[in-house]
């Protein structure tokens, strides 16, 4: 029997608890969340109406995420979000000692295993749909 599919599951719960966590601060905390979206994608701080509905359809997604719905579509579109959520804060990798910019790195194997798990979507066949 393969390790891979119970490896990838584990992949792919792990990566929506943390991708979760961000949308769900959308909810429990809008003005944190839009002064995420000011501060670090240079887009004036959403409304907090504005930060729910764009949680709604991030939640939506990571459903269909969790669940291996529809893999091309759910696993590229968390792989390209965590992407430009990696690549927007490279400020911090700059200068990696300052404040709290050293946890900013902990993005890079996230983006990596997003990755790996968009590469092998075909091989994650655990508790999918």
């Amino acid at each position: 029997m393969s390790r891979v599919p119970t490896a990838l599951l584990a992949l792919r719960l792990s990566i929506f608890l943390v991708m979760l966590m961000w949308t769900l601060d959308k909810f429990v905390n809008p003005k944190h969340a839009a002064a995420v979206y000011e501060h670090y994608y240079g887009i004036a701080a959403p409304s907090a109406a504005a930060m729910r509905s764009l949680g709604a359809i991030e939640l939506t997604l990571l459903i269909g995420f969790v669940l291996g719905y529809r893999k091309r579509l759910t696993y590229g579109a968390v792989l390209a979000l965590h992407a430009v959520s990696t690549f927007s804060s490279y400020a911090a990798y700059l200068n990696p000692w300052e404040s709290s910019h050293l946890l900013f790195f902990a993005a890079w194997p996230m983006l990596a295993g997003c990755f790996a798990l968009y590469l092998l979507r075909d091989h994650d066949i655990r508790l999918t749909l």
